[in-house]
C-alpha cells in the first residue's frame, strides 16, 4: 500500500506508490479495494466528455487554476481548492474531483521526475491539446511520445507556458 492522499465520498481514494519508474506513481483505489493506476487516455477522455458538457474553456480554466496552485509537493490547501471547484460541478462533483486530483498529483509526479526538463507542463501540453486545440483524446495523450525535450519546451513556450 502507499501514501493516501485523497479520499472521495464515494469510498474511493487517491495513493502514491511506487510504479514502473519511480514511487509517484498515482493509483486510484476504488470502493471495493480494486487499484488502478489512471491513464491519460482514460482521464482525457473524461475531460473531453464534461467539456461538452460543461463547456470546454470552463473546464480548462479550472484545470489552470490547479496548475498554477502546483508545486513539487502535496498541499492540503489545493487539494480543498479542487473539491471546491468540483463542487461547482453538482451533478458530477466527484467524478470531477477525481479527475482533477490525478491530475494535480500527476503533475507533481512530473515536478519530482529525476532530471526533469519540463515537470507540469507535459500535462499542460496534452490537456492544452486536447481541450484548446480540440485534438483527439489518443492524439493528446501520446503525440510527445519519443519526442526531444526541447521540442516539447518550444511547444509549451509557443502556447505561453
Amino acid at each position: 500500500m502507499g501514501q493516501r492522499i485523497k479520499e472521495f465520498e464515494n469510498g474511493a481514494y487517491l495513493e502514491y506508490d511506487s510504479g514502473s519508474f519511480d514511487r509517484w506513481c498515482v493509483y486510484l483505489v476504488n470502493a471495493n479495494g480494486v487499484r488502478k493506476a489512471p491513464r491519460d487516455v482514460e482521464y482525457f477522455a473524461s475531460l473531453k466528455n464534461y467539456a461538452q458538457k460543461y463547456g470546454t474553456n470552463k473546464i480548462y480554466a479550472d484545470y489552470v487554476r490547479i496548475y498554477n496552485l502546483t508545486g513539487n509537493r502535496i498541499d492540503n490547501r489545493v487539494l480543498q481548492e479542487i473539491s471546491d471547484i468540483s463542487n461547482e460541478y453538482p451533478e458530477d462533483a466527484i467524478d470531477i474531483n477525481i479527475i482533477y486530483s490525478i491530475l494535480y498529483m500527476a503533475m507533481i509526479a512530473e515536478e519530482n521526475k529525476e532530471k526533469t526538463r519540463l515537470g507540469k507542463r507535459i500535462k499542460r501540453i496534452g490537456i492544452h491539446k486536447l481541450l484548446i486545440e480540440n485534438c483527439s483524446v489518443y492524439t493528446s495523450a501520446n503525440f510527445m511520445r519519443g519526442m526531444g525535450w526541447r521540442k516539447i519546451d518550444a511547444l509549451c513556450r509557443e502556447r505561453g507556458f
